[in-house]
């Protein structure tokens, strides 16, 4: 059963559908091979990172959304704490690092769809116009979809959080088997590197930006049947269940493919298509690439569909056009958002690929989403911070002193992860041309963030 909220939203979200969701958002399997591309250490990032920026992560959506249940999520927890241009800069950035990441996991589909079909078809992988069209495709298919309402677009989510289980179980399973059968191809002395690269650096950003995702359900509060009893239990179910995939799925593709060999678009495959033949088990291949293409059009799905709010919700304040703030007449979704969401996301598909491969177009993509993913990491753990020196102005979930725990932790952490973003990781053949083009995206899109606002506080005022 569903009912209107009195925003035109309707509340569709139940528990099942909340972990399922936080399952599919979180564990993006496209960040794996490019993780595990930098070798067996960053296993020991990955294990850094849930401690220092992701438990901090569940801490701070508890708490925010505790005392701020509305649509919007980081756009109206920052607003809260900071102000309304630190709100909109939160959520700005929150929105525009999604028209940049939806692109990366459909170009990481496509990579992955084609082994369906064969080894033949999965050269097509490599062909630009090829990847471009039917990404671009996908992208649309999904706006449909979710333009129908979550009640449709959810199943689509789901089906992704399922999907990611089965086939993160279905790699961890073959590397456990090839393991028992075959030996590994790692040792014991590979989990120390045998001098500092500078370039292992750049996994962490990535592992911060993977472990991204709890918020994305307080971003739909408004469409969750029970926020104060399903958020709880779906935030430390899903949590758990993403981390241990997570780190298992990483070792598994190491344990099959050496570092230096993993390809960052089809390193999973890779994996599997290497395991499943020294097992004798190759038929295996062509179904795991079927059920990981579900999984990743789910991720594609609940990350366009939720980080759409944001632009909503700018637009019903008015600090972006208020169009965007329209809810379809039928269906009571934010349709205006999310076709400007899909067509910022297809022109700067495009832009990608401007004098670089579809690899390197897939990287500098990636690595432009985790920086400013990462900016309304900033506000939320700051505004945890605040409240532990507050004078609790608002119902508490937590002691101040786990608040400034998990704000110190998770703002520190989450600083590095941006740093280091910018450093060029093992795929970057011209380090001149990625820095240009991630530093000209920050600085364009902050400029932007900047001019909209001005606008949109002067449309305020003039109304």
């Amino acid at each position: 059963m569903t009912h209107d909220n009195g925003s035109g939203l309707k509340r569709v979200l139940g528990r099942l559908d909340l972990v399922l969701l936080f399952v599919v958002a979180i564990t993006n399997l496209n960040v794996v091979p490019v993780i595990a591309a930098n070798g067996p250490f960053t296993l020991w990032l990955w294990l850094l990172a849930l401690v220092f920026f992701f438990w901090p992560q569940g801490i701070a959506v508890l708490e925010l959304s505790r005392r701020h249940p509305e649509e919007g999520g980081v756009y109206v927890w920052s607003r809260a704490a900071f102000g309304d241009f630190h709100g909109f800069l939160s959520g700005w950035c929150y929105w525009t690092n999604n028209v940049f990441y939806v692109p990366t996991v459909l170009l990481y589909l496509v990579g992955v769809v084609v082994y369906v079909f064969g080894a033949e078809a999965a050269r097509l992988a490599d062909d630009r116009g090829f990847a471009f069209v039917l990404s671009t495709t996908l992208l649309w298919v999904l706006v449909w979809l979710n333009t129908r309402g979550l009640g449709v677009g959810k199943w689509v989510n789901n089906a992704g959080g399922f999907g990611t289980a089965v086939a993160s179980l279905a790699l961890i399973g073959l590397g456990v088997a090839r393991l028992t059968s075959h030996g590994s191809v790692l040792a014991a002395s590979d989990f120390v590197p045998a001098g500092f690269d500078y370039r292992l650096l750049s996994s962490f950003g990535v592992i911060c930006f993977g472990l991204v995702g709890l918020e994305l359900a307080s971003v739909m509060g408004d469409e969750i049947r029970d926020p104060a009893r399903d958020l709880p239990p779906a935030v430390l179910g899903g949590g758990v269940i993403s981390g241990l995939l997570y780190v298992g799925t990483t070792l598994a593709v190491l344990l099959a493919v050496p570092a230096s060999d993993v390809g960052v678009i089809q390193g999973v495959l890779q994996a599997v298509q290497r395991m499943a033949g020294d097992l004798g088990a190759a038929v295996l291949v062509a179904p795991l690439a079927a059920i990981l293409s579900v999984s990743i059009a789910g991720i594609a799905s609940a990350w366009l569909s939720g980080s759409a709010r944001i632009p909503f919700v700018a637009g019903l304040d008015h600090f972006l056009p208020p169009a965007l703030g329209r809810v379809h007449p039928r269906f009571g979704t934010p349709y205006v958002a999310l076709r400007v969401h899909a067509l910022l996301s297809t022109a700067f598909l495009a832009l990608s690929f401007l004098g670089a491969s579809v690899r390197e177009a897939y990287v500098t993509l990636l690595d432009l989403a985790v920086v400013l993913q990462l900016v309304p990491y900033l506000y939320l753990y700051a505004a945890l911070l605040k409240y532990s020196a507050a004078g609790a102005p608002a119902p508490s979930r937590y002691s101040k002193r786990t608040l400034r725990l998990a704000g110190l932790s998770g703002f520190s952490t989450t600083s590095l992860g941006m740093i280091v973003a910018f450093v060029p990781s093992r795929q970057i053949e011209s380090v001149l041309l990625f820095e240009a083009k991630l530093l000209l995206g920050c600085a364009v899109f902050v400029g932007l963030a900047v001019f909209f606002f001005a606008r949109g506080r002067a449309r305020r005022a003039a109304a």
